[in-house]
């Protein structure tokens, strides 16, 4: 595909952009930025992107991204109740954390479990019902999104890793299925991400010094 083919594409698929894309991009990019502060607003404001990109995700034939985002509505509400626990002086109990080996090495099981039974679903997905099904991409944007959000209800360092590869993945598949204000979307998510990541390992380093204290 030349530019002059990409930038077309890009035009068309702006201007067929619908408004609920509009609105769940939006709280999508709220969502990041509360995540990235560390602020509980991050579960019910992304409520509104994961509804909206579940219908977004089956109307596209994206099965792989629908099941993410139903995956991130059920986590929600966990991370939503993990992140609001506090003890009897009423301080917040779960804090931001590096993993240590034991837990990155469950991380890539984790990663694995779930690559090869997506992938493996969304082959005879492919076959069976949905031509425009791409199983390696949607399986490794899918595993990438299951995992980050694991571990963002935990509050580790670690779920940031796990979103950069999430929107790597998913620039190129929504590009190629025509939702193209979305893959922009995953874009801004990128960049946000990488942010994110630097604000969360200086507030662990933070955390760590005010354990030892």
């Amino acid at each position: 595909m030349s530019l002059a083919e990409i930038y077309q594409q890009f035009i068309t698929g702006m201007l067929n952009t619908t408004w609920y894309e509009y609105v769940a991009v939006f709280a999508g990019i709220a969502s990041v930025w509360y995540s990235r502060a560390e602020n509980i607003l991050v579960y019910p404001v992304g409520l509104i992107n994961t509804i909206i990109y579940i219908y977004i995700s089956f109307n596209g034939h994206l099965l792989g991204e629908a099941a993410v985002n139903f995956y991130y509505t059920i986590m929600s509400f966990s991370g939503w109740y993990m992140w609001a626990r506090k003890d009897q002086r009423k301080e917040i109990v779960l804090h931001i954390t590096y993993s240590n080996k034991k837990e990155r090495l469950q991380q890539i099981a984790f990663f694995l479990f779930f690559y090869i039974s997506i992938f493996t679903a969304l082959t005879y997905f492919k076959t069976a019902f949905f031509e425009g099904v791409i199983p390696w991409a949607d399986a490794l944007a899918s595993a990438t999104a299951f995992t980050g959000m694991w571990l963002m209800t935990k509050k580790k360092v670690e779920s940031w890793y796990w979103w950069i590869a999430t929107n790597i993945a998913s620039i190129p598949l929504y590009f190629v299925k025509q939702y193209v204000f979305t893959s922009v979307y995953y874009l801004v998510l990128l960049v946000m991400a990488v942010f994110g990541l630097f604000e969360w390992m200086k507030k662990a380093r933070l955390q760590n010094r005010q354990a030892k204290q």
